[in-house]
């Protein structure tokens, strides 16, 4: 194995539309990126987003029962934090664009030298859907993870999408498409990688 041995931990943030135990294709990329990342020595979980009583808003903590507090101390425990999203009407998911606002709240949380907390952390992104707009999803993901001071690496993003007004799904297909099926490694070679690089060397003070 080309990386270091030290070990780092990786969520995904899966945010389908449906609750479990429903199927979902976001779930199951995002769980094969946790397989490939776990390669390298990372080992992850998953939330599936929907499932929890998240409240909308742009703070850590929006009160009244709000889920955001438990799942924010997982993103803040990972190295690598996977956004896992299918595509609606060209859009990453209503659940993904709340998931990027309550990490709005990053910005104004730092450590002792003027640094986001999130500095140092990974970021990166997995896309399914029946319609074109893989990159267009991937592209508004990216910049609000860089906003919010995420890194993410070289090839980020691993998505696969169907054919224009047909109904096959992702998680309908066996075997995985070979290109999805690299990309995926590629992805999590690089995350691993890029994250082990920032743990040894920190960004400097702000």
């Amino acid at each position: 194995m080309a990386d270091s041995p030290t070990p780092l931990r990786a969520l995904v943030l899966c945010c389908t539309l449906r609750k479990s135990p429903s199927d979902s294709s976001s779930d199951l990329i995002g769980r094969r990126v946790l397989e490939a990342l776990a390669e390298h020595d990372v080992a992850g979980d998953i939330v599936r987003v929907v499932d929890h009583p998240v409240a909308f808003g742009v703070s850590t903590d929006e009160g009244d029962g709000d889920a955001w507090p438990q799942i924010r101390q997982q993103v803040m425990d990972a190295d690598i934090v996977v956004i896992s999203t299918p595509i609606w009407l060209g859009q990453p998911s209503a659940v993904c664009k709340m998931v990027l606002e309550r990490l709005d709240a990053e910005i104004s949380e730092t450590d002792d030298e003027g640094r986001m907390l999130t500095y140092g952390k990974v970021g990166a992104v997995a896309v399914v859907g029946n319609e074109d707009g893989a990159h267009h999803t991937s592209a508004e993901v990216y910049q609000a993870l860089s906003d919010t001071g995420f890194t993410v690496p070289a090839n980020g993003v691993t998505y696969w999408v169907g054919e224009a007004m047909q109904g096959t799904d992702y998680q309908d297909l066996d075997p995985e498409p070979e290109k999805t099926a690299t990309t995926t490694k590629t992805l999590a070679a690089n995350a691993a990688h890029l994250a082990r690089l920032l743990k040894a060397s920190p960004y400097p003070p702000a």
